[in-house]
């Protein structure tokens, strides 16, 4: 896997000029220029390469990603003939129709799924404005701020379109996704994607999935699934997560750094249900820190799943976190980690994890 990241660089204890920002006062308005401009690998994996992602020599399968990865990636290029080779079939052999035309990466939480993505972004032979690289949500979010066929067009003249966490959680998005890929595949673009969920179960345990089988199987169709096991290499022979700080401590140290952000947990959960999830990169832009007073259980689905996609900006964009509460592996009731998006939520509770030690050195004792 890939390796811990580095300690935050010590700050100064010099109080900064400014207090802290407050999440809940930011509404952070996207172009769609942006949007389409902003389609690469988050800062945390802009420098992974398949060089730099470390396998578990107990999981051949991760060593397998590599191999079939990287001859991926080799395979977007230009043969002599002009035609774009798939999987490093013959130059000028034509793709089977209705074949696939990406690789889906399946596996559980913290395996390196989105290391492994990035590093198929750089490895390939395109120019940055050739490839394109989002979440779902993100991608989805493309869609409703260009319309359908302005996306189409958009995307249809690159090499490679990833899509890092793959769900399909209603059915709306279901049509438009597999409407957009089909698209895309006409036009040649070469898919990758991960997700904690295999291709053929999208979808399940989150709504009447049958009802939609036909197009999830068409989703299906576009990969060649390839799954990676292993353990979560966040916790791999680390320490505990740190206990939750007093909200004295959260608060003196969000007034001592720079670029900190602070809130009271439930208002900020609040405030996310009034911001698409597609912008909470750009509410969080700019943070070194961002400290959380009063962490408590949450308390529905919905706001579940927006806490969710706020983690994994946060950890994509390596901000650290300190907190005041309940410890992160309490957030979420037994129900919601026994049920259809229980994947997510264990995912949510190891970034977090891992951002809760990212902030050691940041600490105001």
């Amino acid at each position: 896997m890939s390796a811990s990241p580095a300690e935050p660089a010590p700050t100064s204890p010099a109080t900064p000029a400014t207090g802290p920002v407050s999440l809940c006062a930011r509404e952070p308005r996207v172009a769609a220029e942006r949007l389409v401009g902003e389609m690469v690998p988050p800062p945390r994996f802009d420098s992974v390469r398949f060089a730099t992602y470390v396998p578990d020599p107990n999981q051949p399968s991760q060593t397998e990603a590599v191999t079939v990865l990287s001859a991926f990636a080799a395979g977007l290029g230009q043969d002599p003939g002009g035609k774009r080779r798939w999987f490093g079939r013959k130059p000028g052999t034509a793709a089977a129709p209705g074949g696939p035309r990406g690789v889906y990466l399946d596996g559980g939480y913290g395996v390196g799924k989105t290391h492994l993505l990035a590093s198929l972004w750089h490895a390939t032979p395109a120019a940055p404005e050739q490839k394109a690289f989002g979440t779902f949500v993100e991608l989805t979010n493309l869609v409703g701020a260009l319309g359908f066929q302005q996306t189409v067009r958009t995307l249809a003249g690159h090499r490679l379109l990833c899509i890092d966490e793959f769900e399909l959680d209603d059915p709306g998005d279901t049509v438009l996704v597999s409407s957009l890929l089909s698209r895309l595949v006409e036009a040649g673009v070469a898919l990758a994607a991960t997700s904690n969920t295999l291709p053929g179960k999208l979808g399940e345990g989150r709504f009447a999935a049958a009802d939609f089988m036909r197009e999830i199987q068409g989703l299906s169709a576009r990969f060649r699934p390839l799954r990676i096991d292993g353990e979560d290499y966040r916790h791999r022979g680390l320490p505990e997560a740190p206990a939750p700080l007093t909200t004295e401590q959260v608060t003196r140290a969000a007034h001592t750094t720079e670029a900190a952000s602070l809130d009271d947990f439930p208002a900020l959960l609040a405030h996310l249900a009034t911001v698409h999830p597609s912008r909470y990169g750009a509410l969080t832009e700019g943070l070194r820190v961002a400290c959380f007073t009063d962490v408590g259980p949450v308390p529905d689905q919905s706001t579940a799943l927006r806490l969710v996609v706020l983690a994994d900006r946060l950890y994509d964009r390596e901000i650290p976190v300190l907190a005041s509460g309940l410890p992160f592996d309490r957030l979420f009731s037994d129900e919601m980690l026994n049920g259809g998006y229980r994947k997510k939520y264990f995912r949510a509770i190891s970034r977090l994890t891992a951002l809760a030690r990212d902030a050691k050195g940041l600490r105001a004792e």
